[in-house]
């Protein structure tokens, strides 16, 4: 099977771990994932927050790393991509408002492609009319009420599992990224098989 192309949408203070290890993992397997921001280039840089839970009545939000754009802004057609991955942490809650995200957003659930979405980014999917309508959706408890509001029901998974209803797969946050991008595996066709490794077929013999 071919590699499919994945759409990450992302900005400024997206959730380190759902940009890299998303696209890592993705593209271990052969697939191609373009990481995308609102008006940035290829080539440039993005600064990532990571967020965690300290005993606090909310998350801590910490200083990540830089993550690399690899796609510009400008020149994304979403007809050539299969999926649309929508990361979490601060990005999304504003580049939401971005009518050319919303448009991005528009064509994947009208074409009916995969939507794959964790923790904030389902914040991104609220903003546009009808995308979680009808939808099982998992996120950050935080954003329980926008689901809700949006038409779909919010699903209270453990941090470390993840959700599917149809196309769509959604999780709490990064600690359910294993089970979640399983999931998205599973969604985009792609099947992984164990076999014997050289030695021990060596050893076998």
């Amino acid at each position: 099977m071919a590699g499919k192309k994945i759409l990450m949408l992302t900005g400024e203070f997206t959730e380190e771990y759902e940009i890299f290890v998303f696209q890592q993992g993705m593209e271990a397997v052969g697939h191609t994932v373009h990481v995308i921001c609102p008006d940035k280039k290829a080539g440039d840089k993005i600064q990532t927050s990571l967020h965690d839970f300290e005993g606090h009545q909310t998350y801590i939000e910490r200083y990540g790393h830089l993550a690399d754009i690899n796609k510009t802004f400008s020149e994304v057609k979403p007809e050539e991509y299969d999926a649309v991955y929508c990361a979490g942490g601060r990005g999304p809650e504003y580049i939401r408002t971005d009518k050319r995200i919303q448009a991005m957003v528009k064509h994947f659930h009208d074409a009916k492609k995969p939507i794959f979405t964790i923790c904030h980014g389902v914040q991104i999917l609220v903003a546009v009319d009808g995308v979680v309508r009808g939808k099982n959706v998992a996120a950050l408890g935080a954003c329980e009420p926008e689901v809700k509001l949006a038409g779909g029901t919010y699903i209270d998974v453990k941090p470390t599992e993840a959700y599917v209803d149809g196309t769509m797969v959604s999780a709490k946050g990064w600690t359910g990224l294993a089970a979640f991008m399983r999931e998205c595996l599973k969604v985009l066709g792609t099947e992984i098989r164990h076999g014997a490794t050289a030695g021990s077929e060596k050893a076998a013999a």
